[in-house]
């Protein structure tokens, strides 16, 4: 044991619990303290600086409140014994200790045993108190521990106290000492596995940095076993302790015996956090004592700061390491094209960060917002393959992805052709001005499964874009939309900005898919109304999201969006949108798809080969007609990989068997009901009688876009005039009903219904008109189709009350007004669509629906004999043939 002879040193007490161990920073406030102003006062009367490496101070903790070596128990009573009485003397004489003013402390209760310091600095500074809380600004003395002294005699007690000590030095260990090496090979790697615990704890708010546990682990690594004593003293200083712990390790004089103790301390806490994390997952900043900032320790070889700035692991982020992240930083922000004001700001914002210390809060915030301006594409774009063959290329690269859809293609095409030709306008100066255009925004409305989104796929490959797909389903948020504002927590950008950070470009494609899905206004914001300014040609080159807060040009992007219905959508925002309607596929374009697309993509799915599988067209019109209704092609698609699956466990059976000539790769049509059950749809046509008041009417359903048929039956009984309506109809369909009968009394006379012209019609009887809903969905008359079906409602109700039948075959759709004329109705393709598939041959349409008709399929036009009508009685003469006095219509 190497010591030092007896000298005089001045004496500062510690607050109670407040141990300093040598090698570690500690700051002593001096509010109140005469003590610590009269010993100032006195130093800075001398010749030697306040901060020279020569001046040394005592700091000396309080006597605790229980013996720091306790009894030792034999037993386990004993123990017990000892835990109840020392643990009622804890609790009484604590309280007690936490009153004494450290200023006023007397030699009597001063500790045995203190380390010797050097005064760093003074430093203003905000209080913390031993429990972790914050008290009133105030100055605070730094000092940094130096070596261990024993007390042998008081020489003064007031204004400071001062004594004769004894020093204490590490010795140098021996290679030879067993026992030392040992615990020395164990507190490292305790230090270690501590360390990694902490960065481990980080991320959730709790913890070490990554930059400062690198740090740490590398002074770790590098210790020796020289330095095992100093090693010691840090880690126990950086870890919960109680003050008897501390102090029993300040008495450790022996090296040997201070590694013992440090051991046990580190193996308690390690097992401690371990314990927490397996429960809670998150371990409580009281547990840490490196996460408080007051708190944090100071290894030796770390050069401190001024007293003006707050020394520890704080430090260690001011490193080379640090300096060199910062700058590759700043590097990034001046290589990533950043639009002049972005510039600006980043280079403002980066020299904030260089002041700033890793430690503050802001530090981690400042730094991803840099490092997002970086990640957005200010000025990079996708070259366009704007050549001859350009137009020629992408309408090869749309026919080969979908079949139809012939409206998009065009529109699409005449925008690359727009495209092609501003290009070769602007070429002489392409150097000097860029291609500036504003990029449409088109809206994609059809049913499900008709190919919108693989549409836009298709468009960004036309294009020689990137693509990147945004699911608006389910947004609530304005934030979502437009980003949170850095004030707050957590705060991210929103949705657009993070789409064109995964891009790279400022020119992708983007889809907004489902943005009729999107929620309205709520304690939120309003998500719809945030989208306006994104999807305005004339706002949004300067689109501003929350958390960027600068100005970003969106006009570049070429937005689609995908919708079932508009009827969601908000008119302001679906007037910055251009409409294409995209209608349900018919039985003949079905039979494309499925041939072209839907079959080799199962097969491949289903591990076969193209000809291991043969589907005739008999048997996908099969399954089209009888396990199908859908104006899109998933269930289709979804069909015909169950036929492929069951093949492929015929094929897998006989090549496992070595009967591969037993295998048939032709699907009959016979055995689609043992593949896929019993048929889920029927021909409704083919399961009527012709009845008299039964009318076979139109409807194009909203929801899905799923055109179809519709019965409509009436009958009349015995009665007071009552008019019964059933089927689910909505207020709209029921008005309809009532001025079809409305028009038919007062017409009954013309049409032969009644004998006399002020006659009656239903003076003693009730009409009761009923929709069954067959195949279709009762639910979509109440919508769309409600004011579509006044034609078959009077032809229905004229059929009843003459006795004359309709054809099953004959359909009609239309409304009429009060005078007979019959007015427009809308979903005139997917209504034609649905006729087609029923069974339907002939269809009476309003004379002002023509136009329509021209935009329909071929195999619609070929398969249906349309006849327009302009009033009741055109229809009459093409619905029922021979009506007494029908000669006397006008």
């Amino acid at each position: 044991m190497g010591t030092y002879k007896p000298n005089t040193l001045p004496l500062i007490p510690l607050p109670y619990s407040a141990v300093l161990f040598p090698g570690v920073i500690l700051r002593i406030f001096i509010s109140g303290r005469q003590d610590i102003t009269a010993l100032l006062a006195k130093l800075s009367n001398s010749t030697t600086p306040l901060d020279s490496s020569n001046l040394r101070i005592g700091c000396i903790p309080l006597k605790p409140p229980t013996p720091v070596n306790p009894p030792i128990a034999k037993t386990d009573d004993d123990k017990k014994r000892i835990i109840e009485e020392e643990g009622d003397e804890v609790e009484e004489t604590q309280l007690a200790f936490l009153n004494v003013d450290p200023s006023s402390a007397t030699p009597e209760e001063l500790f045995s045993h203190g380390t010797t310091a050097r005064i760093v600095g003074v430093e203003g500074h905000s209080r913390v108190d031993s429990f972790g809380t914050h008290g009133a600004n105030g100055m605070a003395l730094v000092v940094e521990g130096v070596s261990r002294f024993r007390v042998k005699q008081f020489l003064q007690r007031t204004p400071f106290i001062e004594a004769d000590v004894e020093h204490f030095v590490d010795p140098p260990v021996q290679a030879s000492d067993v026992p030392t090496h040992s615990y020395f090979t164990q507190l490292k790697a305790l230090s270690r596995e501590l360390v990694a615990l902490l960065q481990m704890n980080s991320s959730r708010g709790v913890g070490l940095p990554p930059l400062v546990a690198r740090r740490l682990e590398l002074l770790i690594a590098e210790k020796q076993l020289c330095d095992a004593g100093s090693l010691a003293d840090f880690m126990v200083s950086a870890v919960e302790t109680t003050l008897a712990e501390r102090l029993r390790i300040l008495l450790a004089v022996d090296v040997p015996d201070r590694l013992e103790k440090a051991v046990t301390v580190l193996t308690r806490q390690v097992n401690k956090i371990k314990s927490i994390i397996t429960k809670s997952d998150k371990i409580p900043p009281s547990l840490i004592v490196m996460s408080r900032r007051d708190s944090l320790p100071l290894l030796p070889g770390i050069p401190s700061r001024s007293a003006k700035r707050s020394p520890g692991f704080g430090d260690m982020d001011h490193d080379g390491e640090n300096d060199e992240e910062l700058d590759e930083l700043s590097k990034k922000i001046e290589e990533s094209k950043l639009s002049p004001e972005a510039l600006k700001l980043a280079r403002r914002e980066m020299q904030k960060l260089r002041r700033m210390s890793p430690a503050q809060a802001e530090y981690g915030v400042c730094r991803t917002y840099l490092e997002t301006l970086t990640e957005i594409p200010w000025s990079i774009t996708t070259e366009d393959q704007l050549d001859a063959t350009t137009l020629a290329r992408a309408r090869k690269q749309l026919n080969d992805d979908h079949y139809g859809l012939e409206t998009i293609k065009k529109r699409l095409l005449e925008y690359l052709a727009v495209l092609r030709l501003k290009r070769q306008k602007d070429e002489p100066v392409a150097a000097k001005k860029p291609l500036g255009d504003k990029s449409p925004i088109l809206l994609l409305v059809g049913p499900p499964g008709v190919g919108k989104t693989s549409l836009a796929r298709s468009v960004a490959a036309a294009l020689g874009r990137k693509f990147h797909r945004i699911s608006l389903g389910g947004v609530r948020d304005e934030a979502e939309i437009r980003g949170h504002r850095r004030t707050y927590v957590a705060a991210m950008p929103g949705l657009i900005v993070n789409a064109l950070k995964k891009v790279g470009v400022a020119n992708p494609v983007i889809l907004l898919d489902e943005i009729d899905k999107v929620g309205g206004a709520n304690f939120h914001g309003d998500p719809s109304a945030a989208m306006l300014e994104v999807l305005d040609p004339e706002q949004n080159w300067s689109f501003t999201d929350h958390y960027i807060n600068i100005p970003i040009d969106l006009s570049k992007v070429l937005f689609i969006a995908t919708a079932n219905s508009v009827d969601t959508i908000p008119p302001p925002l679906l007037d910055r949108m251009e409409r294409i309607q995209l209608s349900g596929y018919t039985s003949l374009e079905k039979m494309h798809i499925a041939s072209q697309y839907l079959i080799p993509k199962q097969l491949q799915s289903n591990g076969l080969a193209a000809g291991q599988v043969e589907l005739s067209a008999d048997v996908l019109s099969k399954i089209i007609t009888s396990y199908t209704r859908e104006s899109g092609v998933r269930n289709l698609e979804r069909e015909i990989g169950s036929v492929c699956r069951a093949k492929a466990v015929e094929y897998a059976e006989a090549k496992d068997t070595q009967k591969n000539e037993s295998y048939k790769p032709r699907v009959e049509v016979s055995e689609l009901e043992d593949i896929l059950g019993i048929e889920k749809y029927y021909s409704e046509i083919a399961e009527r009688s012709n009845k008299p008041g039964v009318v076979t009417g139109l409807v194009a359903f909203s929801i899905g876009g799923i055109g179809s048929i519709l019965f409509i039956e009436a009958e009349q009984m015995p009665g007071s005039g009552r008019l019964q309506l059933t089927g689910k109809l909505g207020e709209v369909i029921k008005e309809s009903v009532e001025v079809a009968l409305t028009w038919v009394k007062a017409h009954a006379y013309v049409l032969g219904l009644t004998n006399h012209l002020d006659e009656d019609l239903t003076k003693n009887r009730n009409v009761h008109v009923h929709c069954p809903a067959g195949a279709v969905p009762k639910a979509s008359c109440s919508r769309f189709d409600g004011p579509s079906a006044g034609v078959a409602f009077t032809i229905a109700m004229i059929s009843m009350f003459s006795g004359r039948r309709v054809s099953p075959t004959l359909a009609m759709t239309g409304e009429i007004s009060l005078r007979g004329r019959v007015t427009p109705v809308g979903g005139i393709k997917e209504k034609l669509i649905g006729a087609l598939t029923a069974g339907v041959k002939t269809v009476l349409l309003p004379a002002h629906n023509r136009k329509e008709v021209r935009e329909l399929p071929e195999e619609v036009k070929n398969g249906l004999e349309i006849i327009y009508v302009r009033s009741v009685w055109e229809a009459l003469k093409h619905g029922m043939h021979l009506l007494p006095r029908l000669v006397l219509s006008p």
